[in-house]
């Protein structure tokens, strides 16, 4: 087996024990990330201006809260696409960065046998192949991460609408005559009885093919693209900082995009993402969940290189032995 493979299948199987161990992490930071809260101040009846609603609570507090509504499974939701997309991701991702490390660490020796360069790969080189390794990967693996964003949002964007119906009833319900309002009654007992829809793999992927056919599964890949070239070049909690305005962009765009009249709802766009959030929400908006994301993937990475590296040596040494193993009987 080649360094290459080796390095896929552990990168693989490190990625989906991390993607497992802090997937409720990341279903709550996604959903902080597509909240929008208003920056501009409203007016209150009498006139005095009233801050908008502060954020649901932290980290802890929304993770208790999904467990209270929609039990366990909620933490959960797109755990099967992701860990699809983690494995891919993974594996693509290491399988061609050592790919292109072996070609980078052969062209350096080729370059010093005919006395240009000491042999070794540069800065540069090792920047070079990160962000080739990551686009490659990126490119591959962006309609999985579309679908799993949806799943992972459904709820929320379904609760949205049921907030925007119960407001538009109880508005007609003010200038409905008393004899009405019985009915109206038994129709908002009814619609605050509605519980979420079931949404899979399978209802995602309709939606957003019926949304913006086949473009929309890749849908966020500018971003994400500009993403993996400064992950190439900074550290990894520094990257998650300075890069997380674009994930938060990334996730709004792959979300479910809000059904109303109000423009701060839905983008068209990268840019016009970008345009609104700054009008509307201000610069805060581009950091929501940023605690939640910190310690989700310093916590990830931890496992994936712990667990890949040990996966990386069992695979070499299985592969070895077996090797002695068929040379053994066929002599």
């Amino acid at each position: 087996m080649s360094n290459a493979l080796a390095n896929g299948l552990a990168g693989a199987g490190g990625g989906i024990i991390a993607q497992i161990i802090t997937y409720p992490l990341q279903t709550v930071n996604t959903r902080q990330q597509t909240e929008r809260t208003a920056k501009k101040k409203s007016l209150a009846a009498d006139g005095a201006a009233t801050a908008p609603a502060p954020p649901g609570g932290g980290t802890l507090f929304q993770i208790l809260q999904v467990i209270r509504t929609e039990g366990w499974g909620g933490l959960y939701s797109g755990l099967k696409p992701s860990l699809v997309g983690t494995a891919a991701s993974q594996g693509i991702y290491y399988y061609f960065y050592q790919v292109f490390k072996n070609k980078a660490e052969a062209r350096a020796v080729a370059r010093k046998k005919k006395g240009l360069g000491d042999g070794t790969v540069g800065m540069f080189s090792w920047l070079v192949v990160a962000a080739v390794a990551g686009s490659v990967n990126v490119l591959l693996t962006n309609p999985i991460w579309v679908l799993v964003t949806r799943m992972q949002t459904h709820t929320q964007a379904e609760r949205k609408i049921m907030e925007a119906k119960r407001e538009a009833m109880l508005m007609e319900a003010s200038d409905a005559d008393a004899t009405d309002m019985e009915a109206f009654k038994e129709k908002l007992s009814e619609l605050d009885s509605t519980k979420p829809h079931p949404f899979g793999t399978f209802h995602a992927a309709r939606e957003v093919y019926n949304e913006t056919g086949i473009k929309g599964f890749w849908k966020g890949l500018i971003p994400t693209l500009i993403m993996v070239f400064l992950l190439g070049a900074l550290a990894k909690l520094g990257a998650t900082v300075s890069t997380y305005p674009l994930l938060v962009v990334k996730s709004r765009l792959q979300a479910k995009q809000e059904i109303g009249r109000n423009v701060m709802l839905r983008y068209t766009g990268t840019l016009d993402a970008i345009i609104k959030m700054i009008r509307y929400e201000g610069l805060y908006g581009f950091y929501k969940g940023m605690g939640t994301k910190i310690v989700q993937s310093v916590f990830a990475a931890s496992v994936l290189f712990m667990v890949k590296e040990e996966l990386v040596k069992a695979i070499l040494f299985l592969t070895d032995e077996s090797r002695k193993i068929l040379l053994t009987f066929g002599k």
